[in-house]
């Protein structure tokens, strides 16, 4: 029973050895990478968030793993994400693959029905179709907003009727 809580002091101390060297090779490359690393996240950014996540665990517990190969796996994640990312500015159709497109929740004051969002024409809009919405202080405000839209990286953008 006390092999599978505790088996090697030496297997031990690796693990926060690398796992601190690791974690530091991690925060200077999301450094170097720059802000868009760290940005608000779209599904793509958040695939490679997972990516680097799990790309650290696995330097972290697997033994056959070297500290090197780890960092290298991490820089060549976040260089790709960077690849991908200067080429979608660039080039639309790489664009809508990475990115996606905005869905159009609302329009002149009514919530529109949308399988993507799951907002229906009779949920309140504040607490159902888009609860973490600041920029619309009550469902009465609804009425006042031309459009709403859900963003591609989770943020809403309300334009308002004069």
């Amino acid at each position: 029973m006390a092999q599978f809580v505790f088996s090697d002091a030496a297997a031990l101390a690796r693990t926060v050895l690398i796992g601190i060297a690791a974690y530091a090779a991690l925060i200077a490359i999301l450094r170097v990478s720059g802000k868009r690393t760290l940005s608000k996240m779209n599904a793509f950014d958040f695939v490679v968030t997972v990516a680097l996540g799990s790309t650290l665990a696995t330097i972290l517990v697997d033994t056959s793993v070297t500290l090197a190969q780890g960092a290298l796996a991490l820089a060549l994640l976040v260089a790709l994400q960077f690849a991908i990312t200067w080429t979608s500015v660039r080039v639309a159709w790489v664009r809508r693959i990475v990115t996606g497109e905005p869905a159009l929740l609302a329009r002149h004051g009514r919530c529109l029905p949308d399988y993507r969002t799951r907002c229906s024409a009779h949920a309140s809009p504040r607490r159902k179709c888009w609860p973490r919405c600041e920029a619309l202080a009550s469902p009465a405000e609804l009425s006042k907003a031309e459009a709403v839209v859900l963003e591609t990286d989770g943020s809403f953008s309300v334009i308002r009727t004069n």
